[in-house]
């Protein structure tokens, strides 16, 4: 059985940019309506340093909108629901204020059968001009625009200096599972199966432990100006692009050039059915220089044959500058070898590992498998879960509050041994 006693301290070492609303007043909430009293929509607008807790479980059906969050000091616990946890479907989340932490929630956006160029274009989870963010072991699946992202206004201000606070800044996505962005789906531009964006001037954006699994791009895509650090992420069947920086010419004019900066530790990239053939770990588009430090990274196609490192798209004068030294401080995390990464990365990744759902299952094993490709459509993999309500009280003695881990060890809907998705002959086989 895995010990999932402290799901953040195993790798938290580095100090986190915000304690959220930890220490604050307790929201439950009550029901997986979308609004309205008892609802995460109105623990979320609550005013104030809070906790949201959950004494239900199932599903929120946003129906094809938006849950925006505006109020800062905030912390999401949904390791606190009851089996089988917190699914937000058919729509996605907006951050929109700071100092917010989200931990063990999973967002499943899908196309919800709208026309192909309609116009339904959420992502998963997306900063908008945000600071001081955790978003820590969450699953994001079937977005039309990106499925885990960090935002903002490019140049908001009278210099770079203003640019960067502005926009959203300081932003750590640890742990979590953004799989099978929706290709030719409902989105204007047409084809959008991505990833991340990490958009123009953002800094302080870190991606540690993440997998990215079934995005046709942007695993991340880094845009200009932007500072990034990568540590112990896994790409799994990235599709025309994985790691991509692109400062682009059209959306700079009347601006000066910044140089972007990446520094990528201990990542490993695998391609899988939907990848192109010699597709690189880095590729360089657009205008800007993209300062880069790399160091034990690992770019292998579907049979662990070595693959190239960096590619470019794009006739410009763009280059990038490598650095004898990390761009980014390492100080404080702990850092997995590559050649050790995937096995670790896939037992702790994404939402409740305790517990998980019948498509993390699905995706976890394909990846592991070498399986599973880019889709268009989220009926394609089985369409949105059908889950019971449960419901099951919150009792804070029963927590650790200041960690949001049970005193017990054991987080609810805690199961034992391998979990995997079987039919009923799988399952009378193995008794």
């Amino acid at each position: 059985m895995l010990a999932f006693a402290e799901p953040h301290s195993a790798f938290a070492q580095a100090q986190d940019p915000t304690t959220g609303g930890d220490g604050g007043r307790i929201i439950r909430v009550t029901t997986l309506a979308k609004d309205g009293p008892g609802s995460l929509k109105a623990a979320i607008d609550a005013k104030g340093k809070r906790t949201v807790v959950f004494e239900v479980g199932g599903v929120i059906d946003l129906g094809r909108s938006v849950l925006e969050i505006d109020e800062p000091y905030l912390t999401i616990a949904g390791q606190t629901a009851p089996s089988p946890g917190i699914t937000i479907v058919r729509g996605g989340i907006d951050l929109k204020g700071h100092d917010v932490k989200i931990s063990h929630i999973r967002v499943m956006t899908g196309v919800d059968g709208q026309p192909h160029l309609s116009g339904w274009e959420a992502d998963a989870f997306s900063t908008v001009a945000a600071h001081n963010v955790v978003i820590e072991h969450c699953s994001f699946f079937w977005a039309i625009d990106e499925n885990m992202s960090t935002s903002g206004p490019r140049f908001n201000g009278k210099d770079v200096k203003e640019w960067r606070a502005n926009t959203s800044h300081d932003v750590l996505f640890r742990e979590n599972l953004a799989a099978e962005g929706l290709a030719n789906a409902s989105h204007p531009k047409g084809e959008h199966s991505k990833g991340s964006l990490v958009h123009d001037n953002t800094t302080g954006i870190v991606f540690y432990r993440n997998l990215w699994a079934h995005n046709l791009e942007r695993s991340p895509l880094v845009k200009g100006g932007a500072q990034v650090l990568m540590i112990n992420n896994m790409i799994y069947d990235p599709g025309h692009r994985a790691v991509h920086y692109n400062l682009m010419n059209l959306e700079w004019t009347g601006h000066p050039y910044v140089t972007g900066e990446i520094t990528a530790v201990g990542n490993v990239m695998r391609a899988g059915n939907s990848t192109a053939q010699g597709l690189p770990f880095l590729t360089l588009g657009g205008d800007g220089d993209l300062a880069w430090f790399s160091k034990d990274n690992i770019n292998v196609d579907r049979w662990g044959n070595p693959a190239p490192m960096f590619g470019r798209y794009g006739v410009t004068k763009a280059k990038v500058v490598e650095s004898s030294q990390p761009l980014a401080s390492l100080d404080g995390y702990k850092i997995t070898p590559a050649a050790d990464l995937e096995t670790d990365l896939l037992q702790t990744v994404g939402a409740r590992p305790w517990d998980r759902s019948a498509d993390e299952i699905r995706v976890l094993f394909f990846v592991a498998e070498g399986r599973g490709e880019v889709i268009d459509d989220e009926k394609v993999v089985g369409g949105y879960p059908h889950l019971a309500e449960t419901r099951a009280a919150f009792v804070d003695k029963d927590w650790n509050l200041g960690t949001m881990t049970p005193k017990s060890g054991h987080y609810p809907g805690d199961h034992t041994g391998a979990q995997e998705k079987l039919s009923s002959r799988d399952q009378a086989m193995r008794k």
